[in-house]
């Protein structure tokens, strides 16, 4: 049995990119850029170093999605791995990409690349919270363990 599962979280390196295949099916190609932190063995301090990470997302939901998101947007991607190999210009060329299965938006609303972008509209403003009723405490028990019967 093999497990083939990705979760990253990361920002977008650039735009999406919508397409459609010839059989009409949606394709958003997006970029992420994923850090890893590493201990510099020169000056003892940690560094950033990033990984980037191809991406593609497919159907209604990818279109959906392109609306939403901009160069920049934090996201937070599960998905499975899928490599591809191809002949160009008579090299051998290939990729690791994540296939998107969920996606969720970390970017903070007008925050950089924030939902505001691609027409969003903001919800409306959340009604006044009624006051919490107060809560009894539970009368004090004593528990022994010679009334526990395992």
């Amino acid at each position: 049995m093999s497990i083939n599962r990705v979760n990253i979280t990361g920002n977008l390196t650039r735009d999406p990119e919508l397409r459609a295949t010839a059989g009409g099916t949606q394709v958003l190609s997006f970029g992420v850029a994923v850090n890893d932190r590493r201990r510099n063995a020169q000056t003892g301090e940690w560094e950033d170093y990033p990984n980037f990470v191809d991406c593609t997302m497919f159907g209604t939901r990818a279109e959906a999605v392109s609306r939403f998101l901009a160069k920049g947007n934090k996201v937070a991607i599960e998905g499975k791995l899928r490599y591809s190999s191809w002949e160009r210009d008579g090299q051998r060329r290939s990729k690791l990409e994540v296939i998107v299965d969920e996606i969720e938006f970390m970017s903070s609303r007008g925050g950089q690349g924030g939902y505001d972008q691609g027409g969003y509209a903001p919800a409306a403003p959340a009604p006044a919270a009624r006051p919490a009723a107060p809560v009894a405490t539970p009368p004090a028990v004593d528990v022994y363990d010679e009334d526990i019967p395992f």
